[in-house]
């Protein structure tokens, strides 16, 4: 064979070969897709299936999301039931063996938390209350960093020809996140005792790891929307409180929040929740930041 030939043939074979692929991941919620960026770089390629003005329960099992789970390595969930009403659906109909639950594919992060608010009973008279315990994990900065080491572990056990690479970015973003922490809790020692009242069962972890006292919740069981005759009951109790303001999840409305805020006469603050929760909360550092800096404000 001559050598052009030769060299044309090589030529073609090069340009057919498959190029290099990222391993592609399906993450449910924004604080998994953010940290699974941190985590992989240029090595992953991200797909998250809601936004931050999504309710994270409440989420159709849309054809889009069964394709995007069909070619997916990894997927990435919160767990805890967070998911329970549409994830199931997508990963048995997306027919991909590799991210079914108990396979390497498929991480939970509250597999590796240690959860709040378990109930003592299972009965859906209760509202909408989870057998593991609160799947919010997410607005506690220290428990993304507990999710970070294993699911950097995950990545290089599917993708080992990059493991260092997760290793190195696990390290620094370890080293960079806990220096973080240390400057949120500065900001927020503040906020230490702090009587609150939340919408939304959906702000445990963060109130734990600040010190602040929920004295009452807008809704009467988790998930479940308030009458007017039960906010009459919270306002009796914030007038004997008195707390310093009301929070909410961006992703949900303002109705009962304006309500009592207006009537005690306290701050209502919407909390982004989840990166891209609001202009401000772009990364996850961005939205501990722009978390610490509300509730701040909130207490004036």
């Amino acid at each position: 064979m001559k050598p052009i030939f030769r060299g044309l043939l090589v030529a073609i074979a090069f340009a057919a070969a498959p190029a290099w692929a990222a391993l592609s991941i399906f993450a449910t919620v924004p604080e998994w897709g953010a940290l699974a960026e941190e985590l992989g770089g240029d090595n992953v390629k991200v797909y998250v299936a809601t936004n931050a003005l999504q309710d994270p329960h409440h989420v159709e099992a849309k054809p889009s999301l069964i394709a995007r789970a069909r070619n997916a390595d990894l997927v990435v969930a919160t767990g805890a039931e967070l998911e329970i009403g549409w994830l199931p659906l997508v990963t048995r109909q997306a027919g991909n063996p590799k991210i079914q639950p108990g396979k390497p594919g498929y991480f939970e992060a509250t597999a590796h938390v240690p959860l709040l608010e378990k109930p003592a009973r299972l009965d859906r008279a209760d509202g909408d209350v989870h057998a593991a315990g609160n799947p919010h994990i997410q607005t506690d900065p220290r428990n993304i960093l507990r999710v970070a080491a294993p699911l950097a572990a995950r990545l290089a056990e599917l993708d080992p020809a990059n493991a260092a690479a997760y290793a190195a970015r696990a390290k620094q973003f370890s080293e960079r996140w806990t220096a973080a922490i240390a400057k949120w809790e500065q900001q927020g020692a503040p906020l230490r005792g702090a009587p609150i009242v939340v919408q939304h069962k959906a702000f445990t972890y963060l109130i734990a790891w600040l010190g602040m006292n929920e004295i009452a919740a807008l809704e009467p069981k988790p998930g479940v929307e308030p009458t007017t005759a039960y906010l009459s009951e919270v306002l009796a109790t914030a007038q004997k409180q008195s707390p310093k303001m009301v929070i909410r999840a961006a992703y949900q409305g303002d109705r009962a929040s304006a309500w009592i805020a207006e009537r005690a006469k306290i701050n209502a603050v919407a909390l982004p929740f989840t990166v891209g929760g609001n202009a401000e909360a772009k990364d996850l550092f961005a939205l501990f930041d722009d978390t610490l800096a509300r509730l701040r404000k909130g207490t004036q």
